[in-house]
């Protein structure tokens, strides 16, 4: 055979693992090829987080052109509703590692009577939402410094989109019910499905066409509210109706309140573990605007970058969430410990080669965004400051979401208080204030608090006292 026999031969083989991952036709992860479970979970999870992200660039896209107060509105209410976003993530995450847990010990009943717990419980805490934003959505805009003529003009926005935000948490927290069950392809289609209604119908009803009127910003929310309720639905009729490991039957549907108490604690872990990290950023922020617009700029852009850029680390992080969960389930602890470490060593080898392109095409790559000299200059040293620590973070990115598959969100909580809010951001108000760094201080912050919390996850993990998590 020659070598471009072979070459062809690969990529062939390659391309029908790829088909079978994005097709979900594969759902045993707890015996075979490690490798081929990881990659099998990894691809449709990796995709599942690009959709994710296309709802916000899908927004800003189109709400950008309706002016200062339509920005301004959308960027209140996001505000908001990234509490909301941290609550679904969290009970997302316990949802996982319950669901997960059952299907590797080939509990499919139970599997699929938490799933149902963990969908009762999101309706319950999103109706509350609801009802705070459909009455107060004015005060609420108030408290958080809108000015009176924009309350006014765009209070319908928010009182949409916090109103409806029983979507949002379904999305999330169904979702996380496919990834346990190892069906990572449905939650990506579902994305895909609610992204491509968004897409449509953001210009559709903010604009308006033919016989539908121009809506304007209330046109946004209508429009998310729409896609993400169509991706919402296509999620439960899977759920009910399709074929897959896991299926909701009226036997499942009777509440058990212990069950929901015990997805209510696990998910309360990992909600903190995204409220903290998330609030560590804002006191970073808060430093780094003593030193003026461009520095702001320069960072804001750099940290879109990186978030954008890592979105398939995050997924291979996920996957390994899954695996722990289902070998737990199937009492084989030491192949879940395997799975870990080899994800582990393939998301280093991914942030490896962003690490590469990032310190050397900062430059450029800060310049698509922004021409200004000082902007372009301050984003790029973030970028390659920040870059620095991606081989470390790879492991603590992987380490931190296996601990929440296996039940145990108090480690990374713990983690992540300690490490953002005990370290990175003293460290950070050091080097830049007192050693008079600057940005630059801030940067090195970043970096090695982040390379500081991975060491410390590696050191845990290696305990083993995960292992023995009961969910």
């Amino acid at each position: 055979m020659t070598q471009s026999t072979e070459r062809s031969s690969g990529l062939v083989h390659y391309l029908r693992l790829f088909k079978t991952a994005v097709t979900g036709e594969e759902k045993e992860f707890t015996t075979g090829s490690i490798n081929r479970a990881i990659f099998m979970l990894s691809i449709p999870m990796i995709l599942e987080m690009i959709m994710e992200s296309m709802f916000a660039v899908v927004d800003a896209f189109f709400v950008g052109k309706l002016g200062v107060d339509a920005l301004a509105t959308v960027g209140l209410t996001e505000s908001m509703l990234t509490i909301i976003y941290s609550v679904g993530i969290g009970l997302s995450m316990a949802a996982t590692a319950v669901v997960a847990r059952r299907v590797g010990e080939k509990n499919a009943d139970a599997a699929a009577h938490a799933g149902m717990q963990a969908i009762y419980l999101a309706v319950g805490i999103s109706l509350l939402v609801s009802l705070t934003g459909i009455f107060f959505a004015k005060d609420l805009l108030r408290l958080m410094g809108a000015a009176p003529e924009l309350i006014a003009k765009n209070y319908r926005y928010t009182q949409i989109m916090l109103g409806s935000n029983f979507v949002i948490m379904l999305l999330f927290m169904i979702n996380g019910i496919f990834r346990g069950a190892g069906d990572a392809s449905i939650a990506m289609r579902s994305l895909w499905l609610a992204n491509f209604l968004n897409i449509i119908l953001c210009p559709t009803l903010i604009y308006g066409f033919g016989p539908i009127p121009a809506m304007g910003l209330t046109g946004a929310a209508l429009a998310t509210t729409i896609g993400r309720g169509c991706g919402v639905l296509y999620q439960l009729y899977h759920l009910y109706k399709g074929n897959g490991i896991l299926r909701i039957l009226p036997k499942h549907m009777g509440i058990d309140l212990p069950i929901i108490g015990s997805l209510l604690k696990l998910g309360s872990g990992g909600t903190a573990q995204f409220l903290i990290a998330s609030a560590s950023w804002i006191f970073l922020i808060r430093i780094i605007s003593h030193f003026g617009s461009n520095a702001l700029a320069g960072y804001t852009i750099a940290i879109r970058v990186i978030v954008f850029a890592i979105l398939p680390a995050w997924g291979m992080a996920n996957a390994a969430a899954t695996l722990v969960g289902q070998n737990l389930g199937a009492q084989q602890p030491e192949r879940a410990e395997k799975s870990v470490w080899k994800t582990a060593f393939y998301n280093m080898l991914f942030l490896a080669f962003i690490t590469v392109v990032f310190f050397f095409g900062a430059h450029h790559i800060i310049s698509i965004f922004n021409k200004d000299r000082e902007v372009v200059e301050m984003g790029t040293l973030c970028l390659r400051i920040i870059c620095l620590g991606y081989i470390f973070y790879a492991y603590g990115m992987v380490i931190s979401q296996s601990f929440n598959g296996a039940g145990d969100t108090r480690t990374p909580t713990l983690l992540n208080l300690v490490g953002f809010w005990l370290f990175q951001i003293p460290l950070a108000y050091v080097l830049a204030m007192v050693l008079k760094l600057g940005p630059q201080g801030v940067f090195w912050a970043v970096s090695i608090a982040e390379s500081c919390i991975a060491i410390a996850a590696i050191l845990l993990f290696r305990r083993g006292k995960w292992k023995e998590v009961k969910v």
